[in-house]
């Protein structure tokens, strides 16, 4: 899943130099061979699909096959840097779990997903159609997302997971958008980090 739409660049100027990272649902392994080759990281994407796993390893990338609806039991708390869940948060069954998860294991969090409340998306509501567009290509009745969210809905979640918000943004393409987020981007992007340290 992982630097498929989202913009990579975008999300590794976000990553410190050096971090230890996971990255779960890495899909193909393009995000985390960049951090590699730009930004010295190391650390291991998390993916289910064979074929993503293999491009992965044929990228130099390591990565482990797990089932993230499994959760995250066999990383040791505070084992990351950074954990990234780029474009994998609509897709699993225990998301606030996972969040949680997300921030035992790692010391910070970067969570991007698709924002349903995008002004493109709510206009196709309006016309009484679900949106499919670059963002969210598919069509209602089979697309790979179990849920739709929105920048404003994740910032909800976040407070009542007692998680604290270091940064939070859309992006458009590469660009930023700090105005307006949850009207004006399609991808909505949040920092997370536990609200005490351990």
């Amino acid at each position: 899943m992982s630097g498929g739409l989202v913009n990579v660049k975008a999300v590794a100027a976000l990553v410190p130099e050096g971090s230890r990272v996971l990255d779960l649902g890495c899909g193909r392994g393009e995000l985390l061979a960049y951090l590699q080759q730009h930004k010295g990281c190391s650390g291991y994407g998390v993916e289910l699909d064979d074929a993503n796993v293999l491009a992965c390893v044929q990228r130099g990338v390591n990565v482990l096959q797990l089932n993230l609806d499994q959760g995250l039991s066999v990383f040791a708390d505070d084992m990351f840097d950074v954990v990234l869940q780029i474009d994998t948060l609509q897709h699993l069954r225990n998301a606030e779990t996972m969040l949680r998860e997300t921030v035992r294991v790692g010391r910070m969090g970067i969570i991007a997903f698709p924002n349903f409340a995008h002004w493109a998306n709510r206009l196709s509501v309006l016309r009484g159609r679900m949106p499919v567009n670059r963002r969210m290509p598919y069509e209602w009745y089979d697309t790979p997302n179990i849920r739709v969210g929105t920048y404003a809905d994740f910032g909800i979640m976040a407070a009542r997971n007692h998680l604290r918000v270091l940064d939070s943004f859309g992006l458009n393409e590469a660009r930023v958008v700090r105005h307006l987020p949850n009207l004006l981007a399609p991808t909505a992007v949040y920092q997370v980090a536990r609200s005490t340290p351990r």
